[in-house]
């Protein structure tokens, strides 16, 4: 089943390759940008203002949106626009899904399933974690999606950021002591697609099975790139004395029953050049 799809940030890595799978599937897709407008985003929107998003859904009026804006250093936007984005689907009686983080987590556990609470340690995990809050509060029915790393096209933030570290552009070191169960864009996108043809409500791990440090997830990135994995800078959370998520495996064999979707592991999918 498909229909009229909304997909806010449209413009971002997620947002961008959710928008095109979509099209691609059938969908009738409108995407929405803050900055600029581009080929998968012509809606601009500010999720701070609630008017502007219930007057955008009162408008478009789709089936089903998928909420993957992002503002990395933003409460306003990740916090207050996911309420916003929840408060207009709820009031038009549209299907949400909404998309999360592993960074609710501190780490202290490692393993968290779809029952575990958040407990953030840093600004952004505790603005995910609200965000959360406020769309089960005020949307029961809306499928929230706790998901990790992301990439696998060559334009996921730790691709980009290994290939800049590699070449001189950017300083810092990759974590060899920061664990993540990366995932594949693509697969995300999908799975978040099924999400929207189905009824599945609450919290739902969607990652990869293979628990990878952020320092071996830049060598899998390098040896793809044909780079020397032997330059890339490494360091520890511990030794630089910041306060972040060290150890976060998100369990997720709830979604894989119940997803047609195949969720491969940072392993198998960075053992292979992606498609341009």
């Amino acid at each position: 089943m498909t229909g009229r799809i909304l997909i806010t940030g449209a413009t971002g890595h997620l947002g961008r390759r959710t928008a095109a799978r979509a099209a691609d599937a059938g969908w009738s897709v409108t995407g929405t940008y803050f900055t600029a407008p581009r080929e998968t985003a012509s809606e601009r929107l500010d999720v701070r203002d609630p008017c502007a998003v219930r007057e955008l859904l009162q408008r478009v009026r789709p089936d089903v949106v998928l909420h993957t804006a992002a503002g990395r250093d933003d409460w306003r936007v990740i916090a207050d626009g996911a309420a916003h984005v929840a408060a207009a689907t709820a009031a038009l009686g549209i299907r949400l899904v909404h998309v999360s983080s592993d960074a609710v987590f501190s780490g202290r556990e490692v393993d968290y399933d779809e029952t575990a609470l958040p407990d953030p340690v840093y600004r952004y995990g505790a603005a995910k974690a609200a965000a959360e809050t406020a769309v089960r509060a005020i949307t029961p029915t809306a499928a929230v999606v706790r998901t990790s790393l992301i990439l696998g096209d060559g334009d996921g933030g730790h691709e980009t950021l290994t290939k800049e570290l590699l070449s001189g552009r950017a300083q810092g070191v990759l974590f060899t002591d920061q664990i993540r169960k990366p995932v594949h864009v693509d697969d995300l996108a999908d799975a978040l697609l099924e999400l929207a043809t189905n009824d599945y409500q609450g919290i739902l791990n969607v990652a990869g099975p293979d628990a990878v440090s952020r320092y071996d997830l830049g060598v899998l990135v390098a040896r793809r790139e044909g780079l020397d994995p032997a330059l890339i800078p490494a360091g520890t959370i511990a030794d630089l004395g910041l306060r972040l998520p060290v150890d976060v495996r998100l369990r997720t064999g709830k979604a894989t029953s119940l997803l047609r979707t195949r969720l491969r592991g940072a392993r198998e999918f960075m053992a292979v050049p992606f498609e341009s």
